[in-house]
């Protein structure tokens, strides 16, 4: 399994106060081991109020890929001379000794965060995002090649840093609707929080586990394919030998009946075929070529 390191140890100096006195160890040689941003505030600068919380959020989400020292320029005038600080909030990121970035003013949290992944690069290290989206990757890899269980505990890590991350918890109850464990699957789904609960993410693992429950009643694909091949018109057979394909892994084949069956009869069992191409398309991505094939042929027929 592949060793993904999402909660690094952030050390009790990750953000700190620094003085004249300090400024050279706190600033200037702590950032030849790794940048160290530099907001320079003061207690009466009401933008500091707002900048300062968010760069320590910022710098925190970071997980030590980059330290913060805050300097209060009321009492620390002749480094803010030598620095030629003429306005506050300015943030400065050293490296290596030297200034790399900054800027000044109140900016808002996206511009934050890209202020800290830029100096997490200079410095050697991953942006957050960027580790994140490997991290998702690697857990879809993983499903995808049939280690689920590892997938599973990947995209359970993720959401331990990020606990609406819609990928993440969608990745999760795939994962073990994938173990055969659909009643976990289902409970996980049923905890989502609110504000991740309609997405696409979630509505595909909701499909999947719509499929899966299916897939346990299939009946014989043999039998119910020679039941439509007898009598063509037998609608309930054909849905039934559409459900018994997919849940043996034929999708295409499931799509196809489904799609006959629409044709012959779009109003059976209350619109039922549209209602399960509708649920397999969720289930699969978005750009899979029996999505895109499926959706362009049911569309065809539904304007005919």
């Amino acid at each position: 399994m592949m060793d993904l390191n999402l909660s690094a140890t952030t050390g009790a100096d990750l953000i700190k106060d620094t003085t004249e006195a300090t400024f050279m160890a706190d600033v200037v040689e702590a950032s030849r081991d790794v940048p160290v941003v530099v907001d320079f505030w003061a207690p009466w600068c009401g933008p500091c109020k707002t900048l300062g919380p968010m760069l320590e959020d910022a710098v925190r989400a970071a997980k030590g890929a980059v330290k913060m020292v805050k300097v209060n320029v009321d009492e620390a005038q002749n480094i803010a001379g030598q620095l030629r600080i003429q306005s506050i909030p300015t943030v400065y990121a050293f490296f290596n000794g030297q200034p790399i970035d900054g800027f000044q003013g109140a900016v808002p949290a996206s511009e934050i965060k890209a202020f800290i992944d830029r100096v997490t690069k200079a410095g050697g290290g991953v942006a957050p995002g960027e580790e994140l989206a490997e991290a998702l990757a690697a857990a879809e890899q993983m499903l995808e090649e049939g280690a689920a269980a590892d997938a599973a505990e990947v995209f359970a890590a993720i959401l331990a840093e990020e606990p609406e991350n819609a990928v993440a918890y969608g990745g999760l109850v795939r994962a073990h609707v994938a173990t055969g464990d659909v009643d976990q699957a289902e409970a996980i789904l049923n905890g989502a929080p609110a504000k991740i609960a309609r997405t696409a993410e979630l509505e595909a693992a909701h499909a999947q586990i719509a499929l899966a429950r299916q897939a346990a009643n299939a009946g014989p694909v043999a039998e119910l394919r020679a039941r439509v091949e007898a009598d063509p018109a037998d609608l309930q057979a054909r849905f039934d030998l559409a459900q018994a394909l997919h849940a043996s892994g034929d999708v295409a084949e499931a799509v196809t009946q489904l799609l006959d069956l629409f044709r012959r009869d779009r109003e059976w069992n209350e619109g039922a075929a549209k209602t399960q191409l509708f649920t397999i398309f969720d289930a699969l991505k978005p750009n899979d070529p029996i999505v895109l094939a499926g959706r362009r042929k049911l569309s065809s027929l539904i304007f005919a």
